[in-house]
């Protein structure tokens, strides 16, 4: 994919309604400190388009990034950061969950897990929880580079027992620093979210 330009289009937070969108919709899903913007950023080639923060949940909105005129990427709000308070907390689950059940555009869901650690409870549920929705997500490992290489299929499989993925199901190890999985999160995308009808 040629980024040819990319804008944030709309922004809702817990009460506002989701846009009726008429372009293919990719949503990224994660923990706040997973390394979500970053992410976003490696994929458009932008600096700072989705803002990256030290304080993990500062995205506490859904966010539509339209890219080229040819599609979203959709930007989740992060879960399981313990100083957002627990009501602001409880009020996002719904609203992913709104997301998820009513957007008639949503063509794939990528969950981002950091490789360093074994999976959350939280990122557990969320796994699932996409499962429930009907969609099989595509994972991806996060800050791989931090990882010495030889450690890198132990982490992976890991991360594959605790979620209990289901084989043939993509895991692609991605690095913010080294661009390393970009180009294969766009093939996927081209390949599942892009492809015609």
């Amino acid at each position: 994919m040629v980024i040819k330009n990319v804008n944030l289009e709309t922004v809702c937070g817990i009460t506002s309604k989701l846009p009726k969108n008429t372009l293919p919709e990719v949503a990224f899903a994660g923990k706040s400190n997973v390394g979500k913007s970053s992410l976003i950023n490696a994929l458009v080639n932008r600096k700072s388009l989705a803002r990256t923060s030290g304080q993990p949940g500062k995205t506490q909105t859904i966010n539509f990034y339209n890219v080229n005129e040819e599609m979203y990427i959709v930007d989740l709000p992060g879960y399981g950061y313990a100083k957002v308070s627990k009501e602001v907390a409880a009020k996002w689950g719904p609203m992913i969950e709104n997301y998820l059940h009513t957007s008639e555009q949503l063509r794939m869901v990528f969950l981002l897990i950091d490789l360093r650690h074994k999976p959350t409870n939280n990122d557990v549920q969320m796994y699932r929880w996409i499962l429930s929705n009907g969609f099989s997500p595509v994972i991806v490992a996060t800050k791989a580079d931090k990882i010495k290489r030889s450690q890198l299929q132990k982490q992976l499989k890991q991360l594959k027992d605790t979620l209990k993925v289901i084989e043939g199901v993509p895991i692609v190890p991605f690095s913010a620093v080294t661009k390393a999985g970009r180009d294969e999160i766009w093939e996927l995308i081209e390949e599942y979210a892009l492809a015609e009808e």
